[in-house]
């Protein structure tokens, strides 16, 4: 599809307008509350900031991929990086599994509520004892019927409190090791279900993460998604998508940190002098600068990639582990530029610096990054 640039720029403006006067104002205080409300998903649906390159018979706007990218960056830049988080997981995570995989009707109960904000999604992968490996889940969904009755726990759930649905990653199989793993959307107010705690996260304080419990949960058939025994290749197949979204928001939320820091390095003086007169000073962000800009370009190569269905898994990886990876040497970097302030949480860049190191664990750790590359480059 075509983009029309002029356009996409107008589109770029209302979201940075709408979140400079219904989220900026009162993010600083979600953060310190550890919370962010439940009415800001209706407000977000309702300004249009969701699920947008959904088709319009399922409640989105039927836009191009590139528009949901933009809602990323423009949230990320103002280092809104909790509610980045919890929306790409929402809507460009979870939204795409149940609109490739879903049943007719399933799509039509669902998508709409979370194109709206009426229901907030959220994907039940990890577990206590599996991350990374997901062939070792041990939460199980036996046939009974017309139902899977599901057991299990997961943990470290984004959107996990305030979920109304969960992509949730079951073995149907337990002696099938990956092929044993199937994906069941599962409503969170059947019986059984339980949200546990919100969990004290070191970042992205007001992003609800949770742990997550099943007991004999009964999920109607209808709601597999895809295939049995499928799982697995379909989580394969969405990482791309996933990675890609963590790349988006390390990029912006860099490029924010930079701005913010080249606006404070020339209001705060040492030496008689403003710091951006120092040669260390001018060094280091100039390097910041220069970094940033590749990541961007590659960022945006990869972007019109996935917009064209060409986005591979190994590219999805490097672009996950090289964005990542910048993100916490600029937040780094920049912290050091604001001194003691930087240490203080009152200064943003001591929230950028938090809330980057999680980048590079969520998603797939920078480990498995390289690994998925170094596998491309030289076999297994």
């Amino acid at each position: 599809m075509t983009i029309d640039a002029a356009e996409l720029e107008l589109f770029r403006d209302n979201v940075k307008r709408f979140l400079e006067n219904e989220i900026q104002p009162h993010y600083e205080q979600w953060e310190k509350d550890s919370w962010m409300p439940r009415d800001i998903w209706n407000k977000l649906g309702e300004n249009g900031l969701l699920c947008v390159d959904q088709p319009e018979q399922y409640g989105g706007v039927g836009v191009p991929f590139q528009y949901s990218m933009v809602i990323l960056n423009e949230m990320a830049k103002l280092g809104l990086t909790s509610l980045a988080t919890g929306v790409s997981v929402h809507s460009d995570i979870c939204a795409p599994y149940i609109e490739h995989l879903a049943v007719e009707s399933v799509k039509a109960a669902w998508l709409p509520k979370l194109a709206s904000g009426e229901a907030v999604a959220a994907i039940g992968m990890t577990e206590p004892g599996a991350g990374s490996d997901l062939a070792g889940i041990r939460t199980t969904a036996v046939r009974d019927g017309d139902f899977y009755v599901v057991n299990g726990s997961k943990t470290f759930i984004s959107n996990g409190q305030h979920a109304d649905v969960v992509i949730m990653a079951v073995k149907t199989d337990v002696a099938a090791g990956a092929k044993g793993v199937s994906l069941l959307l599962m409503d969170t107010s059947l019986p059984g279900f339980q949200k546990g705690k919100k969990l004290e996260k070191m970042g992205l304080h007001s992003q609800d993460t949770s742990e997550l419990f099943m007991d004999n949960v009964r999920v109607p058939a209808d709601c597999l998604l895809g295939q049995e025994g499928k799982g697995f290749a379909y989580m394969m197949n969405e990482l791309p998508r996933e990675r890609l979204n963590i790349a988006v928001i390390a990029v912006a939320a860099s490029e924010g940190t930079l701005e913010r820091t080249v606006q404070y390095v020339q209001e705060r003086k040492a030496f008689g002098k403003p710091l951006s007169q120092l040669q260390n000073t001018r060094f280091t962000l100039a390097t910041c600068k220069t970094e940033i800009l590749a990541a961007r370009a590659f960022v945006n190569n990869c972007i019109d990639l996935h917009a064209d269905s060409k986005l591979d898994i190994p590219t999805g990886a490097a672009v996950k582990l090289y964005s990542t990876e910048l993100q916490g040497r600029v937040a780094d970097a920049c912290l050091q530029m604001h001194g003691g302030y930087g240490y203080m949480l009152e200064y943003g860049v001591s929230r950028a610096y938090i809330d980057a190191r999680i980048q590079r664990i969520y998603g797939g750790a920078s480990e498995i990054m390289k690994e998925v590359v170094a596998r491309e480059l030289l076999g297994r």
